[in-house]
């Protein structure tokens, strides 16, 4: 709806106080499963943007080995996705998603498929280059420590049907660090306890529905 792909059922969408009546301009995509096209290089992934944006080819390939090199992939811009491990994928990802410079980048579980490792890494890395360009991020997620590390602000969604249970403002001053020593910050933990409280509820009550035992605090956390 954010987007301009799909209309409210009731009420209104604004972007920049201005009620979203098309598809909006300046938005980039980040979806859980890596949107590269497997019959391409990555370097030709990433430059597809600047393309459909009327750059030329080569000046579109250099932004996309320059966004290439910031994330991390110098020397990989030629393989293709399969060639690539999970964390690999999703940095062309992300820098298909942020070479067009976007105002709006809306990123769903974009982390989800990773290790624990590597999913720590992607939040840094997106921390320090969300402090590029700075643009307004709507991330949804499961995981509330990548939640507290990386927003201003976090919102609880109920369980179903989804409406607005809680929202929070998340005062960790920025530049963030990274999120492995934040995490053990007081502020940090408390932001946590005191999210937690709202969504305890809705873990459970999603926990029914599927027909699973509800597991112990711990277990759910």
């Amino acid at each position: 709806m954010l987007a301009g792909l799909d209309r409210p059922s009731a009420g209104k969408v604004t972007v920049s106080d201005q009620i979203v009546s098309g598809i909006t301009k300046g938005v980039s995509f980040m979806f859980q499963a890596d949107a590269l096209l497997p019959w391409r290089s990555v370097v030709t992934n990433v430059s597809l943007g600047p393309i459909f944006n009327k750059v030329p080819q080569k000046d579109a390939l250099e932004m996309a080995r320059n966004w290439l090199r910031i994330v991390g992939l110098s020397g990989f811009e030629q393989h293709y996705p399969h060639q690539l491990s999970g964390g690999m994928r999703k940095r062309a990802s992300l820098a298909a998603a942020l070479i067009n410079k976007p105002s709006i980048l809306l990123m769903d579980e974009p982390f989800s498929a990773l290790d624990v490792q590597t999913r720590s890494i992607m939040s840094n890395e997106l921390l320090t280059l969300w402090e590029r360009d700075r643009p307004t991020v709507l991330f949804v997620t499961h995981d509330l420590e990548e939640a507290i590390g990386l927003a201003d602000k976090v919102v609880v969604i109920t369980a179903g049907p989804g409406t607005v249970k809680a929202i929070f403002d998340i005062d960790l001053p920025r530049p963030r660090g990274a999120l492995q020593e934040i995490r053990f910050q007081p502020r940090f933990l408390q932001l946590h306890q005191q999210i937690w409280e709202a969504l305890r509820d809705e873990v459970q009550r999603t926990y029914a529905r599927q027909g699973a035992p509800v597991a112990a605090k711990e277990t759910i956390a």
